[in-house]
Parts: structure tokens; C-alpha cells; sequence
């Protein structure tokens, strides 16, 4: 049995985050526990592609809370409360067989 090999981020990823858990869903965007897996990701961050799925998605940071605090931004290795608004919120929550966390890659906005 091979593995198959992730071919990491797309050109142009400086921001990706892993999804632990949804708290919140609807058809504008998403509410979710998460862990910063490449950044610093800064507010305004949008992300386009969700590496376990084919389905596109765009969405934009528009909240982040650590340990209860509103921040611009999140370090790696850091966990925290993200508000995402957007295109496929719903995608990010496993459901639909689809085993272990969830990861959004995308892009920081210009300083």
C-alpha cells in the first residue's frame, strides 16, 4: 500500500488554518475552533481552497478571538475562535465520511 503524497500549499498560501471544531454554520459563512498551522494569519486573510475537498470555497477572516480577546492576527502553533464570511462554510465541518480535521489554505492580505 503507497500513501499518498500531499503536494502542500498552492503557490501564493501564507496562511493556513486546521479546523477542530464548527460552533457555528450557515449560508454566509462559518464560526470554528482552530489551530494556525502556517502564518502569522492576519485578519482579512482569505482562503480559497480546503485541502481535503475538490469543492472551492472563499472565505474572508473577519474575527479572531484568543483566550477570549479580539486579535489582528494568530501565530503558528496558536489556537483560537475564527469568524469566517463566505462561500463554503458548510464544507468545513466533517460530515460527509470524511475523517479527522479539516484545513483552509490561502492568503494574508497585503500589509
Amino acid at each position: 500500500m503507497t500513501a499518498t503524497r500531499d503536494p502542500g500549499p498552492p503557490p501564493g498560501c501564507d496562511a493556513e488554518l486546521q479546523i477542530d471544531h464548527v460552533r457555528a454554520v450557515d449560508g454566509t459563512g462559518a464560526t470554528a475552533a482552530v489551530r494556525c498551522t502556517r502564518g502569522p494569519v492576519r485578519l482579512g486573510a482569505r482562503f480559497r481552497r480546503l485541502r481535503e475537498a475538490a469543492a472551492p470555497i472563499d472565505l474572508v477572516l473577519i474575527r479572531i478571538l484568543f483566550y477570549g480577546r479580539p486579535v489582528d492576527e494568530l501565530d503558528p502553533a496558536c489556537t483560537a475562535l475564527v469568524t469566517l464570511r463566505g462561500v463554503g462554510g458548510t464544507l468545513l465541518a466533517p460530515g460527509d465520511g470524511t475523517a479527522g480535521r479539516r484545513t483552509i489554505q490561502g492568503a494574508n492580505p497585503l500589509p
